[in-house]
């Protein structure tokens, strides 16, 4: 395949083995979209690794691995998985997708459709919005804290983001996107918000020219997974994240 024509999507894996729906993985590689699946290890104490290199066979251009000996959790597992497909300088769009499929892999092509119909945006978020028609079920509590912490994210940020946290993300390769993850990340959780503060600070504090680069995706479905490692009480953490994001690239 052509330098630049593939899709690289990143799925960060920590002690996945029992859950891990490698079939569905599988089943979407088989289709033959131009993506490839970088699932990057993060120092696992179970049986992924095993799990990931028997799914892989037979599949090594859609699938790929970056094995990691120690843990540095969810955060540093996707910058180290970005920056790998960066770096291979093949990719046109690179992302992430949470390995659990609370968010089905379906909407991945018109998710890249829609990067490619518009070359001004740089970063494409899948968002939770329950509307009729679509079938978005998260737990009442996790919902509305949810509500809360993006509501405060877009006071902060000065940007008008309905979900910075769901797992499926994506975005357009430019000489900018490994800048912004050049550093580790300061939140083990909330570094969605910590990209998108690091576009502000790089761009000068332009929040319209970010505001512009970015579009929220309606999901058509979206599940809470059992086994998630999020918990009501990391949320706290992740307000404390935010004030230490304010504090290091927008105050």
């Amino acid at each position: 395949m052509e330098a630049n024509t593939w899709s690289t999507i990143v799925v960060p894996c920590y002690n996945e083995a029992l859950r891990l729906r490698t079939e569905s993985f599988r089943q979407f590689v088989e289709l033959g979209y131009p993506v490839r699946f970088l699932f990057v290890n993060d120092g696992s104490t179970d049986g992924t690794l095993s799990v990931l290199e028997t799914m892989r066979q037979g599949w090594e251009d859609g699938i790929q691995i970056l094995d990691k000996q120690k843990n540095e959790g969810k955060g540093e597992a996707v910058r180290d998985g970005l920056l790998h497909a960066c770096r291979a300088g093949d990719a046109a769009f690179v992302g992430f997708w949470d390995a659990d499929l609370a968010t089905p892999l379906e909407p991945i092509p018109f998710m890249l459709e829609r990067l490619e119909m518009d070359p001004h945006l740089e970063m494409l978020f899948g968002s939770r919005v329950r509307l009729l028609g679509r079938h978005i079920h998260r737990k009442a509590v996790r919902h509305y804290l949810g509500r809360i912490f993006a509501s405060v994210v877009s006071v902060v940020l000065r940007l008008p983001v309905y979900d910075t946290q769901c797992g499926a993300k994506l975005f357009r390769v430019t000489p900018e996107l490994p800048q912004i993850l050049a550093e580790p990340f300061l939140s083990r959780w909330v570094f969605d918000v910590e990209i998108l503060a690091r576009s502000i600070a790089l761009h000068h504090g332009d929040v319209e020219y970010v505001a512009q680069s970015v579009y929220e995706f309606p999901l058509l479905r979206w599940e809470d997974v059992s086994g998630s490692k999020v918990h009501p009480g990391d949320f706290l953490k992740a307000f404390l994240d935010v004030v230490r994001i304010y504090r290091r690239y927008l105050a």
